[in-house]
């Protein structure tokens, strides 16, 4: 990822790259894995915020914010990579928010893909490299369809949000992180 350090800003979230060592004292609701800096565990119902939002409703319903809740985990909202016992957790589609700043890449082609992906803009301009093909999003909903055996890789030309669909959800695809974790602060009532 091409992100500073420092942070970047989407337009309702401020989030900033942190080792995952300071997130030792993080309550217990936001346990973080050290290896990629996702959320491990949700272990009460509410996020102690008076939202609406991030809250586990009950075992079967979550109510959240893309743009809070993808910040988490790399932007995946949805997936076999979710805790088992989240609503969220899931082996058949993968969502992700993916928030971009300008120059954001993916460090490396994704190859031998066993997924079908559908991949929309929502803000910004979003170019996805194909095998001898370049596809520019750039309007609002503007979006991308492609199927098993086709690589793939990806760059925001402007601070981008995309929302990406793919089933099935498996692993291994995932490129491997520094040990980092996402901090982030919303500026609610705003």
């Amino acid at each position: 990822m091409t992100s500073s350090s420092s942070g970047w800003t989407s337009s309702s979230t401020v989030c900033s790259r942190r080792r995952a060592d300071e997130f030792a004292d993080a309550p217990p609701d936001r346990r973080y894995n050290p290896a990629d800096g996702r959320v491990l565990a949700f272990d009460r119902m509410d996020d102690g915020l008076d939202d609406g939002l991030g809250d586990r409703l009950d075992d079967s319903v979550y109510v959240g914010n893309a743009g809070r809740d993808a910040a988490l985990d790399r932007g995946w909202l949805l997936g076999h990579f979710k805790a088992d016992g989240d609503p969220r957790q899931s082996d058949a589609v993968e969502v992700k928010w993916g928030v971009h700043p300008r120059g954001d890449e993916r460090s490396e082609w994704v190859r031998g893909e066993e997924r079908t992906a559908l991949l929309v803009l929502i803000s910004g301009r979003f170019r996805v490299e194909l095998p001898g093909r370049s596809v520019l999003l750039e309007r609002q909903g503007d979006y991308v369809v492609w199927g098993k055996g086709v690589d793939h890789s990806w760059i925001a030309e402007e601070e981008s949000v995309v929302l990406t669909v793919r089933w099935p959800s498996v692993p291994g695809y995932a490129v491997p992180q520094e040990s980092v974790a996402v901090e982030c602060r919303e500026p609610y009532g705003s």
